[in-house]
């Protein structure tokens, strides 16, 4: 038996005994075409994210962001779950899963058919006001920057996992931001974290939570680089909770995993629902 088969079946004795926590990233989420920071798409290396700092306290920044964010928009809102997310709502309808935390913005474990996620940065389909705190759709706001910006449009290459594109600086010169549509002038922000900016103190309370509960902790398309992610297998590992990571590439959180597989995401979870989300699979040392 080769060993990414004789990892496969541990990992399938793992999941299969129940009380498994999920813990997702981007590279879960490349098959619906929006690409990662850091796996084999390697969206890191040619862009650099939007910081809180900047958003809130440059206009030009700020401007920037909305200009590429309201076209890559189109491209979020298009996609759809791919066989990853599917496999993992499938899992929970088994009963095989304690609770499901995800890194992404996107939405697609919900919108697979996941209930209860825990989404760790928030969601990019949600706007909020940082004066009035009303929350409004990402719908709605794409309808009034459209309207506010007749006639705007540019050469999309790729959307990057925070929902904006790479667009040259004299393609958004004149783009047309707009304010809070309740208060009439507060700032809009998308209702995720950015960098430099902090999850909410009960958000991450309730993800420990759920770690500290789970018979094992499963590692789904995270590099693990940033400590927002790394910490819940930190606080698994220094538990004694198992952690299985599967993901394409190495992650900062080999070393403190029971077990680790290299390989697509989509087929792989799909294969492990296939086997074990029929009825419990007995648990074996991993």
């Amino acid at each position: 038996m080769d060993t990414v088969t004789e990892t496969f079946d541990a990992l399938t004795r793992l999941v299969g005994a129940g009380d498994v926590v999920v813990l997702s990233g981007a590279g879960l989420s490349t098959e619906s075409g929006i690409p990662d920071y850091r796996g084999p798409s390697g969206a890191a290396r040619r862009h650099t994210p939007m910081t809180y700092q900047a958003f809130t306290r440059d206009p030009h920044a700020r401007r920037r962001y909305w200009a590429r964010s309201h076209l890559g928009w189109r491209m979020i809102a298009r996609a759809a779950p791919n066989d990853g997310h599917l496999a993992v709502a499938r899992l929970q309808r088994a009963g095989l899963l304690g609770g499901i935390i995800t890194q992404n913005v996107d939405g697609l474990h919900t919108a697979a058919g996941a209930t209860g996620v825990i989404e760790l940065h928030g969601r990019l389909d949600e706007v909020t006001c940082l004066d009035c705190g009303n929350l409004t759709s990402r719908d709605e706001l794409h309808r009034r920057l459209t309207e506010a910006n007749p006639g705007f449009d540019a050469r999309v290459a790729h959307v990057n996992p925070d929902g904006d594109v790479d667009l040259p600086d004299e393609a958004v010169t004149g783009f047309r931001t707009v304010d809070c549509g309740i208060c009439g002038a507060g700032m809009l922000k998308p209702d995720v974290v950015f960098f430099g900016e902090t999850v909410p103190a009960p958000r991450v309370a309730d993800c420990f939570a759920h770690v500290e509960r789970a018979r094992a902790l499963l590692v789904l398309g995270s590099s693990l680089t940033v400590m927002s992610g790394r910490r819940f297998v930190l606080r698994a590992a220094k538990l004694g909770i198992p952690v299985a990571i599967v993901n394409q590439g190495p992650t900062r959180g080999d070393g403190y995993a029971s077990l680790t597989l290299d390989a697509p995401l989509g087929a792989t979870l799909t294969a492990l629902a296939d086997r074990v989300a029929a009825g419990p699979v007995p648990a074996a040392a991993v």
